[in-house]
């Protein structure tokens, strides 16, 4: 079959079994917390998090993040939206991110904890204040090289992007397929996801291609699988083929 076949041929199949509302939804990846260190709480972090006006002190974090990495994430989240200033500091630890994976002196350097603390905590400052990043991004870099907890950016920075997210009622879907959507099926399955998730929430489609899953979608979303790839099915078939048949 085709590649455009293959893949065509999953989104009716996503549809019909959102309509039947016979998809089980499964937990992703249960032991993410586990992949993730507990880092402690220090009274420095519960400190950052209350550096806002009181005028705003009704803002609450929109998902529940467990262990260190979601500890800092909520901190981070929280003073942000206080100061009003939530968007431009997620663009700030996105673009941060971004740029240490393209500088290896820069990832290195958040990564080594021989460096002393003294040093982190000053070459912190200064980067980001020549930067012109806010004083929020700036603040919350300095707690993360006081504490040696820089080298878990990345991560923070993807879960505050998800509490950022869900703040703004922005539902993340990854679809992955052998080949990039069409624009009408991704249309249309934007439109599916859209009337799954019902009003107030907006769609956020991220497409991931990958030429193992052989066709059909894997679509990914508030920790739910949807898995209707060839590559599956075939494997449920082939499973369904090994079992011992029972003659009467």
């Amino acid at each position: 079959m085709a590649l455009s076949g293959r893949l065509r041929s999953g989104l009716p199949l996503f549809r019909s079994l959102l309509k039947s509302e016979t998809v089980l939804s499964q937990r992703l990846n249960s032991d993410r917390n586990a992949a993730n260190p507990t880092l402690p709480a220090s009274e420095h972090l519960r400190c950052f998090a209350t550096k806002a006006k009181e005028s705003q002190a009704k803002i609450k974090v929109p998902l529940a993040l467990f262990g260190g990495t979601g500890n800092y994430a909520s901190a981070l989240f929280l003073t942000a939206a206080k100061a009003n200033v939530l968007d431009k500091v997620e663009s700030e630890i996105v673009d941060l991110v971004e740029a240490s994976k393209r500088s290896p002196l820069f990832s290195q350097f958040i990564k080594n904890l021989s460096i002393p603390k003294g040093t982190r905590v000053k070459a912190v400052t200064e980067i980001f204040s020549e930067a012109g990043f806010t004083d929020v991004t700036k603040n919350f870099l300095v707690l993360l090289a006081e504490n040696g907890r820089l080298k878990y950016l990345e991560r923070i920075a993807q879960r505050f992007v998800d509490l950022a997210m869900a703040h703004r009622g922005e539902v993340k879907v990854i679809v992955t397929s052998v080949i990039p959507l069409p624009e009408q099926e991704e249309k249309e399955l934007k439109q599916a996801m859209q009337d799954l998730l019902g009003a107030g929430k907006t769609v956020k489609l991220e497409q991931k291609i990958d030429q193992n899953i052989l066709g059909g979608l894997v679509i990914e979303f508030s920790q739910k699988l949807f898995d209707i790839s060839i590559k599956t099915r075939a494997k449920q078939m082939e499973d369904f083929l090994r079992q011992p048949i029972h003659f009467g």
